[in-house]
């Protein structure tokens, strides 16, 4: 399927939440703010085949992301298609589900942190994400975008593809972007840990998410 340009831009920001944390919102807003996308959508995942045993309850996780993305200057949409999804989580397959209901005329940006970008080769039909939406990933501390850090053929790939962020903006998909600028180093295994702990990690979680793991008593043993 070849790019068109692109009437609206979104942006696409996937993951477990297990918890949503500042290192989640700081990645978004990064792009937010290169890219100026009509809207933010958020799609927790529900079944992910490469995560297992997740903590937090669907429900719980959605009401986190919720009010960890009160604040932004776009419009925030929660997607659960892949909470509602009996079968195993693939982007593949949400890409293609989203590509369906926004139709061709559309830039899908599918947002990534270096940590996902680092083992992209494994997922199922990695290279074929790009039929469909454009694919950014952003640095964090002990996870670089450099290409000793990233599979040869991802960065091969990434290469190929790379595009400014107008070109990313006004078509709708085909194009990677790579920026080494974003420098969160937060972990959701070290935020469970703590709270397993019984520490109360205040700078790595949005204060209204960490009223509600509170009041919940979340992640405790």
């Amino acid at each position: 399927m070849a790019a068109v340009p692109a009437q609206r831009c979104i942006t696409i920001l996937g993951g477990s939440f297990d918890p949503v944390h500042k290192g989640h919102v700081a990645l978004a807003e990064h792009f937010v703010e290169l890219l100026h996308p009509d809207e933010l959508r958020i799609i927790p995942t529900g079944n992910p085949w490469q995560k297992h045993g997740l903590q937090a309850a669907p429900s719980d996780r959605v009401e986190m992301v919720k009010r960890a993305f009160d604040q932004q200057t776009v419009p925030v949409v929660i997607d659960q298609q892949e909470i509602q999804r009996a079968t195993a989580t693939y982007t593949i397959d949400t890409l293609q589900a989203l590509r369906a209901e926004l139709g061709p005329a559309v830039s899908i940006v599918f947002l990534m942190g270096s940590d996902q970008l680092q083992h992209l080769d494994t997922w199922q039909g990695w290279q074929q994400l790009f039929d469909h939406a454009h694919l950014c990933a952003a640095s964090r501390p002990g996870f670089g975008v450099e290409p000793s850090q990233v599979p040869a053929v991802v960065m091969e790939e990434f290469s190929r593809r790379a595009g400014t962020a107008q070109q990313i903006r006004s078509t709708s998909h085909g194009r990677a972007y790579l920026a080494s600028s974003l420098a969160v180093d937060i972990s959701s295994t070290e935020i469970r840990s703590m709270l397993q702990r019984g520490e109360r990690p205040d700078t790595l979680i949005p204060a209204r998410v960490l009223d509600y793991i509170e009041q919940h008593h979340l992640y405790r043993n």
